[in-house]
């Protein structure tokens, strides 16, 4: 670091050997980690500015190259790495995340209860979460009780050839379902939008009130909402076939739980909207991993708040060109790591 606003420079000439069956060794020095250019405590500083700044901001602020700093925050992450110890996990969430725009995704799997990111692969195969499970021990594997994620099959199939008894253990994530549903409806008001044969002007600009959580509504927006949910628009029939699938959540037993699926079943197929129908046919096929919500209570709404720190990630960056810098930006910001040297 600086001294009274002068640059200064220490020049230290470490000890150093010439084995000839191990060639040219320095002695390992107090102050410095092996083929790293910085003391421990300037690294820790960087790494402390790293939290809260983008790289390009902390480079300039210590006048290193970005190179140096990447340097620094690649070590911290795999000193982190070497560092975490086999923690028991008991829930755990498995998400994708966009890379670039298109197809271009990363696998992350989450700690549920720490609120980290436990492991990071290429795009969202089952190969790419097959890498996952031989990072744990059997105890760990063991110790697992739920894993939360989305209907994915390949997903879903790693787990089922990894975990045991893992149908008892696999939840489907109900803001997935709820964005299924959600989308449902969507595709009814577009539908009806276009429909020359009725007056529909009144579904101009309601888009984001039939997607909205009712929770989040305040008591005037809900009030305003009540012409349209009382009307009957084939959007607002679909909007309270969506509504009462949610419900499902609310039960405690798994029996009551079922019997309400079969009445909505029977409900939703039978109310000629497309959409709906394909959603209930798909949720009734996915039922068994859904209702073991029950059982665990878990959602991927942990996975969520880690993804929008992976954004802000991204945002401070300005976006990644390389796939490997962006892992590292997010073991080092999410990860949960002790990287200080």
């Amino acid at each position: 670091m600086d001294t009274c606003q002068y640059q200064t420079i220490l020049h230290a000439d470490p000890p150093r050997s010439n084995c000839d069956k191990h060639g040219p060794r320095n002695v390992k020095l107090p102050w410095a980690e092996q083929r790293s250019r910085f003391t421990l405590l300037f690294e820790r500083l960087a790494i402390d500015w790293l939290g809260a700044a983008s790289q390009k901001a902390v480079a300039k602020h210590l006048k290193l190259s970005w190179d140096e700093i990447h340097g620094i925050m690649n070590r911290a992450v795999q000193r982190g790495l070497a560092r975490r110890e086999s923690d028991s996990l008991e829930y755990i969430g498995v998400d994708e995340k966009a890379f670039r725009k298109g197809h271009n995704y990363l696998t992350i799997v989450n700690d549920l209860k720490r609120v980290r990111v436990m492991y990071l692969a290429d795009d969202r195969k089952e190969t790419s979460l097959d890498g996952f499970w031989p990072t744990l021990t059997e105890e760990q594997k063991n110790g697992i009780q739920g894993i939360a994620m989305d209907m994915w099959d390949p997903y879903v199939n790693s787990v089922r050839n990894h975990v045991s008894d893992a149908d008892q253990k696999i939840v489907f994530d109900k803001y997935h379902i709820a964005g299924h549903l959600g989308n449902a409806v969507d595709r009814v008001r577009r539908q009806e939008r276009k429909d020359p044969t009725t007056n529909t002007d009144i579904l101009i600009g309601t888009k984001h009130h039939w997607l909205r959580n009712p929770e989040n509504f305040t008591d005037a927006a809900w009030r305003e909402f009540k012409s349209l949910r009382e009307s009957t628009l084939k959007t607002a029939r679909a909007w309270a076939i969506k509504e009462s699938a949610m419900s499902l959540f609310d039960f405690i037993y798994e029996g009551a739980a079922r019997n309400h699926f079969k009445w909505w079943y029977n409900w939703a197929t039978h109310c000629r909207l497309q959409p709906v129908i394909e959603v209930a046919r798909t949720l009734k096929a996915r039922l068994p991993n859904i209702l073991t919500y029950l059982k665990h209570r878990i959602t991927n709404a942990t996975s969520e708040s880690i993804n929008a720190k992976i954004q802000w990630v991204k945002y401070t960056a300005r976006g990644f060109r390389n796939k490997q810098n962006f892992k590292t930006a997010i073991y080092f910001h999410c990860g949960g790591l002790d990287m200080t040297p």
